[in-house]
């Protein structure tokens, strides 16, 4: 079951570096990484070789933080800050995924897309669209990548056409979804989404712990993204310390399981400290951070809290599915940070980068983001021999090149858990 050599230009992080090895050789068995070797070790000789040589082999990319339903308007008013886009794009979009019909297209490109990018896991948000949601996740667990997908929670601060009726509704859907999935998919599994806080009533987020407790549930939702953003929380909130208070005070910080935070820009250093307690996950995602005019993260000052931290396209607030991009985006954000906020916190380095988009962001998912033994077998293959240049480059340079032009368009085969899900 799942079990092969690959053999090409192998790079992977461990130990805190990125390693290379060229004309190597990666073992899989039954899914999961036994190492990269040199030579064949004798006692995997008999394992079939899939024969990617010359080309660059590194582990799958992990996007925390994604919008299904954006990717239809992905790269369109970019020039607008956060809540406003919201109402002029965001929201009006996610209100046709009423129309199941719509959803299947719409979602169709959305897969499609997805299953060709550098992504083998993935947390995405979908609509407060229960039917919507569970022919989303349908679409993405055919692919065999490995996805959690959240049907969104939201009983105020939106348009009446997508707004839920109320916090008892709202609930109920989600009971009705998880019930209705139950069992039913392999490689993808739900995760709870309430929106943001300005979208749910306390009511709601009452509801909703009991939803968590009673199905034992990650989260995923977003948390200090823009000044405007936080100063309503403030007003909506006023019992809260601070915005990741809010969420706390319902268990949904890290307190009964997994929970990720997309952005995390402006966190005040007891919401920092908050999120390090709780082991919170930090989904940075400077695309859109930059596109909607929110503001820069302090990736490292998280990283030397300790605070675990990957990477997010946030399409369509990102206009991008590539992590490619994202990595690159987040080092050039980080020189930014550097120069203009707060000299003491140095740029990302392009190992500490990757990390994020691996092995950081690949923990939220269990042992995922390398090719070290013990790791599940998540591998994408890239032909980058059209980037080279005249002078011969070492595979760090390659990886490094390759990731900055964005070589999503020369990946010939991407695996997940072991599983050959794409290929040309």
């Amino acid at each position: 079951m799942n079990s092969f050599i690959l053999h090409g230009d192998i790079c992977w992080p461990a130990d805190g570096r990125l390693k290379a090895m060229e004309n190597a050789y990666a073992i899989c068995v039954d899914g999961i990484s036994r190492g990269v070797f040199p030579v064949i070790p004798e006692q995997y000789a008999g394992l079939p070789t899939e024969e990617a040589a010359g080309q660059l082999i590194i582990p799958g990319m992990v996007d925390l933080h994604v919008h299904a339903p954006q990717y239809s308007f992905n790269g369109l008013g970019m020039d607008l800050e956060l809540l406003d886009w919201l109402k002029a794009y965001a929201f009006p979009e996610e209100a046709r995924y009423r129309d199941i019909g719509y959803a299947e297209k719409a979602y169709g490109l959305f897969v499609r897309d997805l299953q060709a990018s550098a992504t083998t896991r993935a947390c995405i948000f979908a609509t407060v669209h229960r039917d919507a949601t569970e022919l989303l996740m349908r679409m993405l667990d055919a692919t065999g990548l490995s996805t959690f997908v959240g049907k969104i929670n939201m009983d105020r601060d939106a348009p009446e056409d997508l707004r839920e009726a109320n916090a008892y509704i709202s609930a109920f859907d989600t009971f009705g979804w998880l019930n209705d999935i139950n069992g039913k998919l392999q490689y993808t599994r739900p995760i709870l989404t309430p929106r943001f806080l300005p979208s749910c009533s306390d009511t709601l987020l009452n509801e909703l712990r009991e939803v968590l407790h009673a199905y034992d549930l990650p989260v995923q939702s977003h948390l200090s993204e823009n000044p405007g953003e936080v100063e309503l929380v403030k007003r909506l909130f006023p019992q809260a310390a601070f915005y990741g208070d809010g969420y706390d005070a319902y268990d949904m910080f890290g307190s009964a399981g997994k929970t990720i935070m997309a952005h995390c820009i402006y966190s005040v250093p007891e919401e920092v400290e908050c999120l390090r307690k709780n082991g919170v996950f930090v989904a940075h995602c400077p695309a859109s951070n930059m596109n909607l005019c929110s503001g820069i993260a302090p990736v490292r000052r998280y990283l030397n809290r300790g605070i675990r931290v990957g990477l997010g396209t946030d399409v369509a607030g990102g206009e991008s599915l590539s992590v490619f991009r994202a990595i690159a985006n987040a080092i050039q954000v980080s020189k930014l940070y550097w120069r203009l906020a707060d000299q003491n916190c140095a740029p990302l380095t392009f190992d500490e980068a990757f990390e994020m988009a691996t092995v950081r962001g690949g923990e939220f998912f269990g042992k995922v983001g390398s090719l070290e033994e013990g790791y599940e077998f998540d591998a994408v293959v890239i032909r980058d021999e059209s980037l080279n240049s005249a002078t011969r480059r070492t595979l760090h340079e390659r990886l490094e090149r390759a990731v900055y032009r964005d070589a999503t368009g020369l990946i010939t085969a991407k695996y997940c858990q072991g599983r050959k899900v794409w290929s040309v």
